[in-house]
């Protein structure tokens, strides 16, 4: 049986990598299923008095998880403002993204506040003000002080945007099980902040139900977009400078935006870590993964471009041009040939034959 094993990259398929245009309808369609679901876990709940903590929070926990499975290799899933802002910030994804990403996960939260509090009318007597699943805080929320509140805030959202940055650095050994840690991060986040704040993490999360909802939930928005958006941006900084980075930031990132860098590849399979640490390009993993490990031998390396060999430490485009000029060194200088002067032909003298021989030559006629 043939080893099917290992495939050249010249050979290995090839796909386009995900459009912007794509990446943004990733990213409205997970924030809204996050809204939608997680939103709607604390309002259907409360309107027939079935309310529970262990159910609001799987709901968000799972619904993360299901749209990072089905979208993450396209945008990264991140659903969150201020996980965008953390990749950034800890060298991920390109400043000039995360405004456009920000900006759909603010669309798919509005939109799907919006579905909930259309369908929420079909109870009797609903009344979305104060009840759109909304966070809190304070006299007119939990009872919870907003400098305690605000505290619970930065440290459950650097904790998860920290088990974000972990899972999808190319290094983690197991990004099959990335959407599953994320998940059963935001879980565990909920069932320890849903009493106090109900649990923002997420500003698109408090801005979408917070338009419908009205009143203190939208006086109340302030810390809940500056708190996770804190929270983000210290754990992006603080997870490359404990844990460092496998590869140069991603061009346009981190702190040092300004400053131009090298481009990046991601080395191997998985589309979902592509996306949290690699720019968009047409080149397939695969191909990425060859381009990475170079084939050395005896002082040699293989141009898989090119398909020739070339000295380590040259470009194959330097090699080439040393080839030329050595050529043209040692190919001998040819001096023109000069072509010997003809000289008229005289004409033949008749011949006269031996002197001895008395035969007659007879002249032509």
């Amino acid at each position: 049986m043939a080893d099917n094993a290992a495939v050249p990259a010249a050979d290995a398929p090839t796909s386009a990598a995900p459009g912007i245009q794509q990446k943004l309808a990733a990213e409205v369609l997970g924030t809204f299923a996050l809204v939608f679901f997680g939103c709607g876990a604390v309002v259907y709940s409360s309107q027939v008095n079935q309310f529970t903590i262990a159910t609001v929070g799987l709901t968000f926990g799972v619904v993360v998880m299901v749209m990072a499975y089905a979208f993450g290799r396209v945008s990264g899933g991140h659903f969150n403002p201020a996980v965008s802002v953390g990749a950034a910030v800890g060298g991920r994804v390109a400043w000039r993204e995360t405004g456009t990403y920000v900006a759909a996960q603010l669309v798919g939260a509005v939109l799907g506040a919006l579905a909930l509090f259309v369908l929420m009318h079909g109870f009797d007597g609903y009344r979305a003000k104060g009840n759109m699943g909304q966070n809190f805080f304070g006299d007119q929320g939990s009872g919870y002080a907003w400098w305690a509140a605000f505290l619970l805030e930065v440290l459950i959202t650097a904790t998860f945007v920290t088990v974000i940055l972990a899972v999808t650095d190319e290094r983690f050994e197991h990004p099959a099980l990335a959407p599953l840690a994320i998940g059963l991060t935001l879980t565990a986040i909920h069932f320890v902040a849903i009493p106090a704040t109900g649990t923002s993490a997420n500003p698109a999360r408090s801005i979408g139900p917070a338009l419908f909802a009205g009143g203190d939930a939208i006086v109340q928005l302030w810390l809940f977009i500056l708190a996770p958006l804190l929270g983000g941006i210290a754990a992006g900084a603080a997870y490359p400078a404990i844990f460092g980075r496998h590869t140069e930031s991603i061009p346009g990132s981190g702190f040092g935006f300004l400053r131009p860098r090298a481009q990046t590849v991601v080395v191997g399979p998985d589309t979902y870590q592509q996306q949290w640490n690699q720019e968009t390009g047409t080149t397939s993993s695969t191909a990425s993964y060859a381009a990475q490990q170079p084939i050395v031998q005896d002082g040699w390396q293989w141009d898989p471009v090119g398909q020739q060999w070339h000295p380590v430490g040259q470009t194959p485009e330097q090699w080439r041009a040393q080839q030329a000029v050595q050529q043209q060194v040692q190919q001998p200088v040819q001096q023109p040939v000069q072509q010997p002067v003809q000289q008229p032909i005289q004409p033949a003298a008749p011949d006269q034959g031996d002197p001895g021989d008395q035969t007659q030559i007879r002249p032509p006629q």
